[in-house]
């Protein structure tokens, strides 16, 4: 892992984004909603949903996780710096898009309050929820462009997991509980204004 510079900017053409915990703070508390749904902890919540048998439990679940995420998009706020990036790099015309693993309504939500600058957003409905790579498969191919154009920015481990199988640069968002998973990133940052660079590069 390594910081970001002018010089590694030029490989890349376009930067996709994870949404809570990268470019927004919701505040959701995956524990609670593990509480909640006596759910096991290590396992992704879409991922023991995946598991159940029972439909009704599996209805359940989706109702418990929309009514965490829906409350988090009414009080979502930017990370620090993010917004006015977002603005810088779009005014640039890099490409831009965003890949969660949140619900496309809870999406709309988020950007309903914020006024989210991207138009390109995948959902956990319009592809397989990272760690797959799909997702940014989709989104380079969307913009005509090779994923090692590209670089993918994200807080949690499988947006990492995602990127690296995707063949993109995986850039690790670095805040006080997600230090351990600096190693699996090629580029880590602590503040937005360090992808500034992409907008020095030639790229």
């Amino acid at each position: 892992m390594q910081k970001l510079t002018v010089s590694h900017a030029r490989n890349f053409r376009g930067v996709a984004f994870d949404l809570d915990g990268t470019l927004v703070n919701s505040a959701l508390d995956f524990r609670a909603i593990r509480r909640e749904l006596a759910f096991p902890d290590g396992v992704g919540l879409l991922e023991h949903i995946a598991t159940l048998s029972d439909p009704g439990l599996v209805e359940q679940a989706h109702g418990v996780i929309h009514r965490h995420e829906m409350a988090g998009a009414e009080r979502a706020t930017w990370m620090p710096g993010a917004e006015s990036l977002l603005g810088a790099l779009n005014e640039a015309g890099v490409p831009v898009a965003i890949l969660t693993r949140n619900s496309r309504a809870a999406v709309r939500a988020t950007c309903a309050v914020l006024e989210i600058p991207v138009g390109r957003i995948l959902t956990r409905e319009d592809c397989a929820p990272k760690p797959s790579p799909e997702g940014l498969i989709n989104i380079a191919k969307h913009f005509g462009l090779r994923p090692a154009q590209m670089i993918y920015v994200g807080d949690f481990i499988d947006d990492l997991t995602s990127a690296r199988r995707a063949g993109m640069a995986a850039c690790l968002y670095r805040n006080g509980k997600n230090r351990s998973f600096a190693s699996e990133a090629r580029f880590v940052i602590d503040h937005f204004k360090e992808l500034r660079v992409l907008l020095q590069s030639d790229g």
